[in-house]
């Protein structure tokens, strides 16, 4: 008997991004498809498929966001490597998956001879081999595309973010970006919430500056006054931004005060949201695997919304399943 020819797609989901990759493949119907790593001495490594990618589309699941066991420079120089081993390796074609890109927030100079390294990485991973790349709400989106030269899909999870905050008492809602750079993103999510909830939803912005890693300015422009305000963002790090833009609403009369944001890369400082004086729920997908100091935090003041499906819809599309319209993607 003649053996069955391997599916088409190869998923790989390494160790650092084990559990996304592995909630994808299961969103996609496939078992992830086998890979080995090792560690050597001096932080020296390797990763290698376990299966034949001959003429197979390969996808590898990579977040390159760090934490305690890999910085994002191990987590992009793993991707790298790997990509290359497929190649290598006779792969079809190598679709890089990050639900987190590195060094996105560095996308153009703000001081004399600064480096542009959002394009520096889009170079390094053009040069292995890599035939195109998903990423999940970019920090600058015309960044992310003028840097790549090979295809990239932008998925967003406006959407999904908007339907977790759609439900929630008759206070009238307003939206507010916590700097005016993130202005567009959040008109984006305030026309997602308005066709969601079939009733306007007022606007507003904090004007903010930063330089040098200070951050000044607390100026609302919009009113808030009695509304439940859900302030959108791309991404919580530290939490200041988002705790003086939550400072400010409550200073203008706001009801209650929401925080959103596609990646929760938080540091420890962080924790500081889910203390008094925070808002009053934080709403993030899983792009960014939660730190074990925020695992305890009950799920009325963080809410996760899985973004793994919106991945596995990306590749069924990309394999000749629809557009990627829908998802965000162009």
């Amino acid at each position: 008997m003649t053996p069955a020819a391997p599916p088409r797609i190869a998923l790989f989901a390494p160790a650092a991004s084990a559990a996304f990759g592995t909630a994808v493949a299961a969103a996609l119907g496939i078992a992830p498809a086998g890979h080995e790593e090792r560690e050597f001495g001096g932080g020296e490594h390797k990763i290698r498929p376990l299966e034949s990618v001959r003429g197979r589309a390969a996808y590898v699941v990579q977040s390159l966001h760090g934490d305690a066991r890999g910085s994002a420079n191990d987590r992009l120089c793993r991707l790298l490597f790997f990509v290359a081993t497929l190649k290598d390796a006779g792969a079809a074609s190598v679709t890089a998956c990050l639900p987190y890109l590195a060094y996105a927030r560095k996308d153009r100079r703000t001081k004399a001879r600064d480096p542009v390294t959002s394009r520096y990485v889009a170079q390094l991973i053009e040069s292995v081999g890599t035939d195109r790349v998903v990423a999940l709400e970019v920090h600058n989106l015309a960044a992310f595309e003028n840097a790549f030269r090979i295809p990239t899909v932008h998925l967003e999870a406006a959407d999904l973010l908007a339907a977790a905050c759609a439900h929630g008492g008759p206070s009238p809602l307003a939206v507010a970006s916590p700097d005016v750079g993130g202005v567009k993103r959040a008109r984006h999510f305030q026309e997602r919430l308005e066709r969601l909830r079939g009733v306007p939803v007022a606007f507003a912005f904090l004007d903010k500056q930063r330089s040098g890693g200070v951050v000044s300015g607390d100026a609302l422009v919009g009113d808030v006054a009695g509304r439940r305000v859900i302030l959108v963002d791309d991404m919580i790090d530290s939490g200041t931004t988002i705790l003086r833009a939550v400072a400010a609403c409550r200073r203008a009369g706001a009801a209650r005060v929401e925080a959103v944001a596609t990646h929760a890369p938080f540091s420890s400082e962080a924790l500081r949201l889910f203390a008094p004086g925070g808002p009053d729920a934080v709403v993030v997908t899983d792009s960014v695997a939660l730190a074990p100091g925020f695992a305890g935090i009950s799920a009325r003041a963080l809410r996760i919304c899985p973004i793994a499906p919106r991945f596995a819809e990306a590749i069924r599309r990309l394999e000749g399943a629809g557009p990627l319209s829908p998802l965000g993607g162009l």
